[in-house]
């Protein structure tokens, strides 16, 4: 008989947002913004400060500092200490931290009992744009 909890369902943060991200000296700048208001609303509650370093723990980050940005439906994450000392001083291949944010959408969240409110539908268009599908 298995004693294990059922695993909690999860959802890639990139279902719900996307992120751009680069440096701030050692330091490393990553603003995710949400597809709609309910997807910011589920980054606010589940996508913490905590999180993020626990994610990033491998680079030697020291601290997180988490912003709030909710009239653009965004938040900014400052990672210190994560380019192993900058741009010019560091040996990774990654000196200014542009693949963080492409990193940061493999992060696993909780998932929503309803995904539909928290995606984007990727066509620009819509379904009104005059395109055939």
């Amino acid at each position: 008989m298995n004693h294990n909890p059922p695993s909690q369902a999860t959802i890639k943060l990139g279902r719900i947002a996307t992120a751009r991200s680069g440096d701030k000296g050692n330091h490393a700048n990553i603003g995710v913004v949400a597809f709609t208001t309910a997807g910011y609303e589920h980054l606010v509650a589940h996508l913490t400060a905590g999180v993020v370093e626990r994610f990033f723990a491998g680079l030697g980050v020291t601290r997180v500092e988490r912003f709030e940005l909710p009239k653009v439906g965004a938040l900014n994450f400052l990672l210190y200490n994560a380019l192993g000392g900058g741009a010019s001083r560091s040996l990774r291949i990654d000196t200014q931290g542009k693949l963080l944010g492409t990193a940061i959408q493999q992060l696993e969240l909780p998932a929503p009992p309803d995904l539909q409110p928290l995606s984007f539908n990727r066509d620009p268009m819509g379904s009104a744009g005059g395109r055939s599908h």
